[in-house]
């Protein structure tokens, strides 16, 4: 569908395989996203409306993983049409729970989940999609956080690069002043090595950290295995809770066995 010339920035927002959190969550800032599309032109975004205006655009959001060869193909094209790409959530940005798949024969589960396997077109793999194109930026989470997304919306509309702090989960627990829940409980706890971005949602419940946001940069896994061993799992266990939302990434640090 057409529409008439604007001088202001467009936004693009892109899905791929997910569940559509990511985007609910841009939805979800509710007041923001009135101010939002009174700065932009919101060009392509499914979610909220059909009304599609072509390419090219100034940032596009990208959800979701790379699972079929039609979406290779897809994410080539929307990276030739943006001027900076920004992937946001585990599946974009670490290939999701649908990951696991990465760690098996796809044809096995296909024969055990279809009926009719031979009727399923898709990759053995699902990636992120830095594996495809360039990327200017990853915004972890399962899902993102709302605060985190208009930063980086705002920071692309401004000229500037994202202020996302490169911290762990342990020092959103500390600028909250809770309590230690594996020191203080022997709760498990993936908080020490989790990308910073939930504002420490779990602990503040007295829940260990489940590691939605990924692996933090050079996340010393080492001594929190020791720690969780010593909070009474064992290595299946261990292996389990590093094969959720981020299943690809964590493997990544660790170099080792899948579940």
């Amino acid at each position: 569908m057409s529409a008439p010339p604007t001088t202001r920035p467009t936004l693009a927002v892109w899905k791929f395989a997910s569940c559509d959190g990511c985007q609910l969550t841009l939805l979800d800032c509710e007041d923001e996203l009135l101010a939002l599309s009174g700065a932009v032109t919101i060009s392509h975004f499914l979610e909220l409306s059909d009304t599609i205006i072509g390419g090219p655009y100034d940032l596009s959001l990208v959800e979701g993983s790379i699972t079929t060869a039609a979406d290779r193909e897809r994410i080539r094209a929307v990276r030739e049409q943006s001027r900076f790409l920004v992937t946001i959530g585990a599946c974009a940005t670490a290939g999701g729970i649908q990951a696991l798949r990465n760690f098996a024969d796809i044809d096995d589960f296909l024969s055990v989940v279809y009926a009719r396997p031979d009727y399923i077109d898709t990759l053995a793999t699902s990636t992120a999609i830095s594996a495809h194109v360039p990327v200017d930026f990853e915004l972890r989470g399962c899902p993102i956080d709302r605060r985190q997304l208009l930063e980086v919306i705002t920071a692309y509309l401004a000229g500037r690069r994202p202020n996302i702090p490169n911290t762990t989960v342990c020092t959103e627990c500390k600028r909250r002043g809770l309590t230690c829940v594996m020191v203080a409980d022997g709760t498990p706890c993936l908080g020490p090595v989790t990308h910073s971005g939930c504002g420490a949602l779990c602990p503040a419940v007295s829940r260990g950290c489940y590691g939605c946001f990924g692996p933090t940069t050079d996340p010393n896994l080492t001594s929190l295995m020791g720690w969780l061993r010593t909070c009474g799992m064992n290595d299946d266990a261990i292996s389990r809770v590093l094969a959720t939302f981020n299943v690809a990434a964590f493997d990544t640090e660790t170099q080792g066995s899948p579940p």
